[in-house]
């Protein structure tokens, strides 16, 4: 099987070797790299259709005396441009036994989260450098095209609305996988126009919440991600004893502990794994008690349970690693976070002086920086902007001068930063959770998880919320179904014959806001929530990001499409 670097990361994320194993794939290879040639073998070609790709494909068929393999099918991830295609069909047309465009352009995170793979997304569509340019279109339409080919693989034609607001990102974008949509559905294999299907797509602007981008969160994922160093979601950790070692552990869906355990809260995760650990040990203990033969089938379940125990000793250590940071600082800011974020203290009394709350996290010498910059932005979000002599009198005092611009470039998401009457920014009017219960540093609930609930209950106001579609789908999300209706064999096929809720944020999204997306799947059972964006976020990202937005183009790292 030949890849490219984008379909080897594609594919890493749906199966491993020895799934292809399984399949009869004995050799996975780098399409750009030269290879032994391999004449008796077939080869599988899974790549993007891109110059440098098609090029590596045909390059193994030039010659047919010497072709590199027997025969050639190839599968490309995305709509292939004539030009390309024809350069295929003049150069080894004999040699290729099957040519097929399969629409996977986007990562499948995790089993409710996708991702376009497109950071500098973030810099072309925010940046005010490129407004003039043709950058920030193209790279919507490259997002456009992507977003179709993730609604063609869930087999879903659906409905296409966004969030109006002073910029017409998301407006544009909505217009764009719209009109992909209708082309896409007309020119299917099957040659018939799919009718728009009983599901929507919702697209949203980063800054429609900045809350949720700063806020230091207290659930596993979320949590472990903001304040550890995890790169490529691995984690390195140092095995008990002095002469302890190194080693690695991935954060993925295969990791049934894993995806247990990051969502929940870190107080609870603290408690759950010394017991599975407990219970673990005291099981092989109970079962080394028994019988010879007991015996036996211990050993022979040893590895599982070695595997087992390796995996909740991985878990802990990183739960501990997120404690130790918590009471050293984070405990102290979370409150002031909270209190700043929602506008009122734990006891529901209301905040009366945000500049009150903010000044001991500003005066406190043990926080860095880059929390204290996380502080005055809650501080400036809560009170919808501050003055200039304000903010310009916080960036001195606190000596950050030289990071400013993670505070004044918010002002290109739309986000007011300096407060006047125009940029009085319009707030999603908050659903009422005063009776759920929840721990007191973690009140604040993404604007995200109101958004998904109201789409699903058929809350959102078309005037806020506009279509796209010229016949929008008829929407069922809270699944109300007739007493006569049969009930569903189980709940995966229950949700997969009724609505969809697809979401994307075009400028990445956070781990907080991807646990919403499951909650709320489990709370509304008819319904399954999919969310996406351009990349996941972590709060540090996010704010190295937003400095580089007044940077001019050649500073600043940027792939061409």
């Amino acid at each position: 099987m030949l890849l490219d670097d984008y379909t080897t990361k594609l594919l890493s994320l749906c199966c491993k070797m020895t799934d292809l194993l399984a399949e009869g794939v004995t050799v996975v290879e780098n399409v750009y790299k030269t290879r032994e040639p391999v004449p008796h073998m077939k080869a599988i070609y899974l790549i993007t259709p891109t110059k440098k790709s098609v090029d590596g494909l045909i390059d193994d068929f030039i010659n047919k005396s010497s072709s590199r393999y027997k025969a050639a099918y190839v599968y490309f991830t995305d709509f292939c441009p004539d030009s390309l295609f024809n350069k295929i069909k003049a150069s080894c047309a004999k040699s290729i036994k099957k040519c097929k465009e399969i629409n996977i352009s986007f990562f499948p995170y995790e089993s409710q989260v996708f991702t376009l793979n497109i950071p500098d997304a973030f810099y072309r569509c925010y940046s005010p450098t490129l407004e003039k340019t043709k950058d920030k279109d193209a790279v919507l339409q490259v997002m456009a095209e992507q977003i179709v080919t993730l609604c063609a693989t869930l087999d879903e034609n659906p409905g296409v609305r966004y969030k109006s607001g002073p910029s017409d990102r998301a407006s544009k974008l909505a217009q764009l996988v719209e009109k992909s949509l209708e082309n896409y559905y007309k020119t299917d294999e099957r040659s018939q126009i799919k009718a728009k299907t009983h599901s929507q797509l919702i697209i949203i602007d980063r800054g429609f919440d900045p809350v949720s981008t700063v806020l230091h969160e207290l659930t596993f994922q979320a949590m472990a991600y903001d304040l550890l160093p995890i790169e490529n979601d691995t984690y390195k950790y140092k095995t008990e004893g002095s002469g302890g070692k190194e080693k690695e552990a991935i954060l993925e869906e295969d990791d049934d502990l894993w995806v247990k355990m990051r969502h929940k809260h870190i107080a609870d995760v603290i408690e759950e794994i010394p017991k599975l650990l407990k219970d673990a040990s005291s099981k092989t203990k109970a079962e080394g008690k028994l019988s010879i033969s007991a015996l036996s089938q211990l050993m022979k379940k040893m590895p599982l349970y070695r595997k087992e125990i390796s995996k909740q000793v991985v878990h802990l250590s990183i739960a501990e690693d997120c404690m130790s940071k918590f009471k050293s600082n984070i405990e102290r800011l979370c409150k002031t976070e909270q209190d700043l974020a929602l506008g009122t203290d734990a006891e529901g009394e209301k905040v009366k002086d945000s500049m009150r709350v903010l000044l001991p996290v500003l005066l406190n010498k043990s926080h860095d920086s880059y929390d204290k910059i996380r502080a005055i932005l809650l501080y400036i979000f809560s009170t919808n902007g501050t003055t200039q002599e304000n903010l310009d009198k916080l960036i001195q005092n606190v000596h950050i001068e030289s990071d400013s611009d993670m505070i004044r470039n918010w002002k290109y998401l739309d986000v007011p930063v300096i407060s006047s009457f125009v940029a009085q920014q319009h707030k999603y009017v908050r659903r009422d959770r005063s009776k759920e219960e929840t721990f007191q540093l973690s009140r604040w609930t993404p604007v995200i998880k109101d958004v998904m609930e109201d789409a699903i209950e058929n809350k959102l106001d078309s005037k806020d919320w506009p279509y796209c579609s010229r016949c929008p789908p008829t929407w069922n999300g809270s699944g109300a179904v007739s007493a006569r209706q049969k009930p569903r064999a189980s709940q995966r096929e229950e949700r997969r014959s009724s609505a969809r809720l697809i979401v994307f944020v075009i400028g990445g999204v956070t781990y907080s806001e991807t646990r919403c997306a499951y909650q709320v799947s489990e709370a509304y059972k008819s319904c399954e929530v999919v969310i996406g964006s351009t990349h996941i976020l972590t709060p540090r990202k996010l704010l190295e990001e937003v400095k580089s937005l007044s940077k001019p183009k050649d500073m600043v790292c940027i792939k061409d499409e």
